[in-house]
């Protein structure tokens, strides 16, 4: 593999969103599905078949995305969705028990043992599950057959491994020590700005070598707003995924916990 200034092929190119199916026609349970961001709030509602009952919304994330901040972003987007049943929530940092710690690209009082899950439950009257944002993005693109790989690309760098279609849970690969510094110094957004688009290509490639040399992954997939920016051909093996997969794989953050 070897990085060659051109865009990767639009074989690689993820599929589009779904289109929205008619919510009086929706299997229930109905699931709002959440993915908080570094720039933007993001929800989608599913039917118990994974389908969109409704456009994908979007709000953007506060200034200062303090826990309070974000839940009141948060209410703006239920107004947007149609009715739901339950709730899932994509989160960028490490979720114990439904808490939130090292939200590292978003307020430090995210990195204290926030209850987002039960705090979000009082909020809405709604069951709620919370995970990590890669997490449920693998969700919505894996394949479910051997060792898979979800790496997402944006203001930060998250990462979910799944094996046979079942998440590996407590995988915090963005700030293993990596380099000099970390997979996040060099693949997120600071590594972006700071080596330029075309190191930071170099970085990507190296990181996908690395991390196969690591898990042994049978495929890899690449989501996150940054992947527009590549500018090598991918391996057989490696996909890029939309935005969409964050929310889409809601509903099985719900199936695979029981």
């Amino acid at each position: 593999m070897t990085a060659k200034a051109k865009k990767p092929s639009s074989k690689k190119a993820p599929a589009p969103a779904p289109k929205p199916v008619d919510l009086a026609k929706a299997k229930h349970p109905l699931t709002i599905c959440i993915d908080i961001g570094g720039s933007g709030l993001k929800a989608m509602v599913l039917d118990a078949n994974g389908k969109p009952v409704s456009e994908r919304q979007r709000v953007p994330t506060p200034k200062i995305p303090t826990p309070r901040a974000v839940l009141k972003g948060l209410d703006k987007l239920k107004k947007l969705s149609p009715p739901f049943d339950r709730v899932s929530v994509g989160f960028p940092g490490v979720i114990k028990h439904g808490c939130t710690y090292l939200g590292f690209n978003l307020h430090p009082l995210w990195a204290k043992g926030f209850p987002l899950q039960k705090d979000l439950e009082k909020m809405w009257h709604k069951p709620v599950r919370v995970g990590n944002d890669a997490d449920v993005a693998g969700y919505g693109a894996i394949k479910g057959k051997g060792v898979e790989l979800v790496l997402t690309l944006g203001t930060g760098m998250g990462a979910a491994l799944f094996t046979n279609g079942h998440l590996v849970p407590g995988l915090e690969l963005a700030h293993h020590p990596w380099m000099k510094k970390t997979y996040e110094d060099y693949l997120g957004r600071r590594g972006l700005d700071k080596f330029g688009k075309n190191r930071w290509n170099t970085f990507v490639l190296k990181g996908i070598k690395e991390t196969e040399k690591l898990f042994n992954w049978d495929h890899l997939y690449i989501g996150g707003g940054n992947t527009k920016k590549l500018n090598f051909n991918l391996p057989p093996n490696v996909s890029i995924i939309s935005n969409t997969e964050g929310i889409l794989g809601g509903v099985l953050l719900w199936k695979d916990q029981g």
